[in-house]
């Protein structure tokens, strides 16, 4: 194909529904002031979305809840078990100052970042010195990393939607306004260019070459938008039919008068419960009868399963119902969501947040000196080795899925540790705190336990 050929040949339409116009998103509001890009449209819909839809509201709180939980911990694997448990412990006095604005500690910074994540599509957070010169996180709204910025440099880089990018795509650093448009502040604003390796870029990665991310609430921003319309108009007609008025009629114009009060040109009188009344003479009563309203149940909940499905979570978190479920379709379900969290927290969250931060932490040590700078910088894998850990899943039936697991541990199938770990603790933690256990109770007699009680004359076995 020429080149004409090429320039000439009519282009694909790529558009989101979120994006769009027309008269399906009349009405729709968004929360923000600037918005140059239709991601920006997408992301300032969905904000208010995520405070004003009660749906939107339990998704998002399941998600993060599902996902960070207590928040992600990090377990050295430092071959030398005290160096070890040094850094464990600087950690997690770190944790506890993490935050720039010195509000949040890591699992609550945890959170917020996923909820942006979710909510807007990404989130930003920015490698910061505080005031005491040690390593602090500054969360960054998305709106900073301007969306309306893009244009070619001289020396081969690209910024596109606020970030510079160079002739591979790779970013190299991140154009950041000050303050988030829309707050009050000067007019004018020169954005501050923040290196790469000082900033983390969380989001979900959908097609190569994507610079900026997209809300999750994307795929079901329409079908909420008209949802909530829909039963708006639904209570309107409820709210008509439950009027009950009743008229007067005289057909021949010869009625007696009538001793009820006048509003305007209208003639009102009223009608109380056990009460007979005599109409005047050439009067007749005829009552209004308002359209039944059909069932819609079926509707609704076609259009909430729909909704979930495209948030990534089931009908029972989506809506908190519970009625149409049983032990058997509920943990269907709920395997099936976990197995998207797992792949969320492994391949988004701890590669593209948590190992960073780890890094920057590590860093931050060794030039305060409390991590040694011959050994880390000779050798830096051993420290920067690290597992994360998460939180464990509850289990829908803990006895049965007890079972499983002793099972799969006697036939070979998992390790104990591997359990241990998939419950969110650490197994050499447990296995400390076992052993601290036997050593108090050594010379205590366990308490027996309680006799099991007679069985009724119903549960006695039948004789032989």
């Amino acid at each position: 194909m020429s080149v004409l050929s090429r320039l000439l040949r009519p282009r694909g339409r790529r558009a989101l529904d979120a994006a769009g116009g027309g008269w399906r998103w009349a009405g729709h509001p968004v929360l923000g002031t600037t918005i140059p890009a239709p991601s920006s449209l997408v992301r300032h819909r969905a904000a208010y979305q995520a405070r004003n839809d009660a749906h939107v509201v339990r998704a998002v709180h399941a998600l993060v809840s599902n996902i960070v939980g207590t928040g992600l911990w990090p377990r050295s694997r430092h071959p030398d078990e005290a160096i070890r448990t040094r850094l464990a412990e600087a950690f997690a006095a770190w944790s506890e100052r993490a935050d720039a604005a010195g509000r949040l500690d890591w699992p609550a910074l945890q959170t917020l970042l996923v909820r942006s994540m979710i909510e807007s599509g990404e989130a930003f957070v920015r490698r910061v010195t505080g005031p005491d010169g040690r390593l602090r996180l500054q969360v960054l709204h998305p709106d900073q990393v301007d969306p309306s910025l893009s244009r070619d440099l001289d020396n081969g880089h690209r910024i596109r939607a606020g970030i510079e990018l160079d002739p591979w795509g790779a970013p190299v650093a991140y154009h950041v306004l000050p303050q988030r448009p829309g707050d009050l502040a000067p007019l004018t604003w020169e954005p501050v260019r923040v290196p790469a390796d000082s900033m983390i870029h969380l989001f979900e990665v959908l097609e190569p070459g994507q610079v900026r991310g997209l809300s999750w609430l994307a795929p079901v921003m329409l079908r909420l938008h008209e949802l909530a319309q829909y039963e708006d108009a639904q209570l309107v007609r409820q709210k008509v039919a439950a009027l009950f008025v009743g008229f007067l009629k005289d057909p021949q114009g010869d009625g007696a008068g009538f001793t009820g009060a006048q509003t305007g040109g209208l003639l009102e009188t009223g009608l109380e419960p056990g009460t007979l009344k005599v109409l005047p003479p050439g009067y007749d009563v005829a009552f209004s009868t308002p359209a039944e309203i059909g069932e819609n149940d079926t509707f609704i909940r076609g259009q909430l399963r729909a909704i979930a499905a495209g948030l990534g979570v089931t009908y029972e978190q989506l809506t908190g119902d519970l009625s149409g479920v049983n032990y058997s379709s509920i943990r269907a379900g709920l395997i099936e969501f976990r197995r998207r969290v797992d792949s969320l927290r492994w391949t988004l969250l701890v590669p593209r947040l948590c190992r960073p931060v780890w890094r920057w932490w590590l860093e931050d040590e060794v030039l305060a000196g409390t991590v040694p700078l011959a050994a880390y910088g000779q050798n830096p894998a051993p420290w920067l080795a690290a597992d994360w850990h998460a939180p464990g899943w509850d289990w829908v039936d803990p006895v049965k899925d007890t079972q499983a697991e002793i099972m799969a541990v006697e036939a070979g199938f998992k390790a104990r540790s591997q359990v241990i770990a998939e419950r969110g603790e650490d197994p050499v933690r447990v296995d400390t705190l076992r052993r601290q256990d036997a050593e108090r109770g050594s010379g205590l007699e366990a308490a027996p336990r309680p006799a099991a009680p007679a069985p009724g004359p119903s549960e006695e076995a039948p004789d032989a």
